[in-house]
């Protein structure tokens, strides 16, 4: 199936989001990418999600990643809850999709509960989701940074961003300043009724399974956990477990 494109603004700036149809009785999916994904970069993982479920799927690009154009500011430790509490609202007004199923991955998966504690929402798949920082997410992002200057991550982030720096060091200079190692969204977590499947990478170099260990004893809806091989993205690399997961957690929302 075809995505459908829409170009919703806040702010007057433009977001980059892709549709694949569903019925209109039923909560949608709303994905909401990583620290350096889109849209687009989530490969072929929202077909998969349409097609096992059957429900509409929503794929947005935050400012400065993909094709959405970039952020009207630089952004600092607080744009994990303006994009959750200003911009998200915005967007899934203008599309028609309010409490919605949201999928976060990593940084979208902390944004996603940031969401849900303030908003209705249907459900939350949270996968790598970050609610600390913790040492080795600070030692894998240094590496990355490494990469990113010295190899070839630029050039292979250029095809898939209109502006790859926007989109890197929007990421890395957030999680990389001192003043954010006291980071925590724990008494977001506390406000969240939602129902949750947490989703983790047993050797995800970016967090542990402390993340989701906070997270399930904190929120005060139903949860379920999956722990699956493989590392930081397990919609990837461990499809054929997360797909059905997923796709059976939603089944009665």
């Amino acid at each position: 199936m075809r995505y459908v494109a829409h170009e919703p603004t806040v702010g007057g700036r433009r977001i980059e989001a892709l549709e694949l149809p569903g019925p209109g009785d039923r909560a949608p999916l709303v994905l909401l990418h990583e620290g350096l994904g889109s849209a687009r970069l989530w490969r072929r993982f929202p077909e998969e999600l349409h097609a096992a479920t059957g429900r509409r799927v929503l794929a947005l690009s935050r400012f400065g990643h993909g094709r959405s154009e970039p952020p009207p500011t630089p952004r600092t430790p607080a744009f994990f809850h303006e994009e959750a509490l200003e911009v998200l609202p915005e967007i899934l007004a203008q599309l028609e999709a309010t409490a919605p199923v949201l999928v976060g991955h990593s940084d979208g998966g902390s944004i996603a509960l940031i969401h849900a504690a303030h908003h209705p929402v249907a459900a939350m798949v949270l996968m790598a989701p970050h609610v600390v920082v913790e040492d080795v997410t600070v030692a894998a992002i240094t590496e990355t940074r490494r990469r990113y200057l010295e190899g070839g991550l630029r050039e292979r982030m250029a095809r898939h961003h209109d502006d790859a720096d926007a989109a890197f060091w929007g990421w890395c200079d957030v999680w990389l300043d001192p003043a954010f190692r006291a980071w925590s969204l724990e008494r977001e977590a506390e406000r969240v009724s939602a129902p949750a499947l947490l989703v983790q990478g047993r050797d995800d170099p970016y967090g542990t399974l402390d993340q989701l260990d906070r997270i399930e004893a904190r929120v005060r809806g139903p949860v379920k956990r999956l722990v699956v091989p493989g590392g930081h993205s397990p919609h990837l690399e461990a499809t054929a477990e997360v797909l059905p997961a997923i796709a059976e957690f939603i089944r009665s929302r």
